[in-house]
């Protein structure tokens, strides 16, 4: 069971505690205690990564790189704007920015409101290309691989690779 199906489970422990304390009670006291019981608390899964903790930014003000993410907040999430699905936190390699460049995306030339990446950029990559690139690790070496910061990559990534995947190429400065 993980975290967002435990929170989304209504609390009634504190309801069976209040109807216990309301029965050992007299009325007038157990009535003016007006005890609040919570139901239910959802987290928004947008918010959480992989991990299903709270989804941390994959660049901060200052970096180099800043800023990443579909809405260039700095964090691997994004909307139904998003046809891209940013939300893997990738480390990127000069392997990596080549092979995307092959593929018609090219991650290196510098252009306005873009920085251009070079080895070792952390960078909001594209759920469906990093899948291909790992794919491609089998016929091109394991470097075309961008590794993951799993505490940066949003939940929705699972939706198209695998955690196993995404830990199998986890980023560990």
């Amino acid at each position: 069971m993980n975290l967002r199906s435990i929170l989304s489970i209504p609390l009634t422990l504190s309801s069976i505690l209040t109807q216990r304390i309301s029965g050992v009670l007299p009325n007038s006291v157990s009535t003016s205690l007006r005890i609040r019981t919570a139901t239910t608390m959802v987290l928004d899964p947008t918010k959480l990564n992989v991990l299903h903790a709270p989804l941390q930014p994959h660049t901060k003000e200052g970096d180099s790189t800043h800023p990443t993410g579909f809405q260039r907040d700095g964090y691997c999430w994004g909307n139904e704007q998003d046809p891209g699905n940013h939300f893997i936190g990738g480390v990127v390699t000069k392997e990596f920015l080549d092979y995307s460049r092959d593929q018609g995306n090219d991650l290196i030339t510098q252009r306005p409101g873009f920085p251009g990446l070079k080895d070792g950029c952390r960078w909001c990559l594209c759920v469906n290309r990093w899948k291909e690139a790992m794919m491609a690790s089998e016929k091109v070496g394991e470097r075309v691989v961008p590794r993951v910061d799993l505490s940066s990559t949003a939940l929705n990534a699972l939706k198209k690779v695998s955690i196993e995947d995404l830990k199998k190429y986890e980023y560990k400065p």
